[in-house]
């Protein structure tokens, strides 16, 4: 959905000035087998297809370790998404409801959040399936599965 698109029975939107009170650095960009978001999955699966998390080369030290996690959180920049909706009647089943109470990606700040299977770390190149995003969408960050991290205890 574009801000030029048609509005869905109930939704209703509200008018914003250009958003300047947050700066974002994109690590890179990510590479899906979706071009549109019709084509694009609800929700990723982890037996999804191979998808490529590319970063720029100066973050590829930063993937250090990050092997050891089987299940990685990748936060991303939904960057073709409308940001003026306040409510939203999903297309399943039309149902309007308040923006924050669903997942979809229109919402004012953009930023999708997904639960991925690590596949291998080739220098500055994730692979990984379980994405749900449009190819050449910004990548924000990658974090190991808050489920599997455990924080070493602090010497006293």
């Amino acid at each position: 959905m574009s801000p030029s698109t048609d509005l869905r029975p109930n939704e209703e939107t509200v008018a914003l000035a250009a958003p300047n009170d947050a700066s974002l650095r994109f690590i890179g960009h990510i590479e899906t087998p979706w071009n549109n978001r019709a084509d694009c999955p609800r929700q990723g699966h982890h037996d999804g297809p191979e998808c490529r998390l590319v970063l720029h080369p100066v973050w590829a030290a930063a993937l250090n370790g990050l092997a050891a996690y089987p299940v990685i959180e990748v936060l991303y920049w939904l960057d073709r998404s409308r940001r003026d909706l306040l409510t939203q009647s999903p297309k399943h089943n039309g149902e309007t409801v308040g923006t924050f109470a669903l997942r979809s990606p229109v919402r004012p700040n953009p930023i999708g959040t997904s639960l991925v299977r690590l596949i291998g770390i080739n220098g500055h190149i994730v692979r990984v399936r379980g994405l749900d995003c449009l190819n050449g969408t910004p990548l924000l960050d990658i974090k190991p599965n808050r489920c599997d991290f455990t924080p070493q205890a602090l010497p006293k």
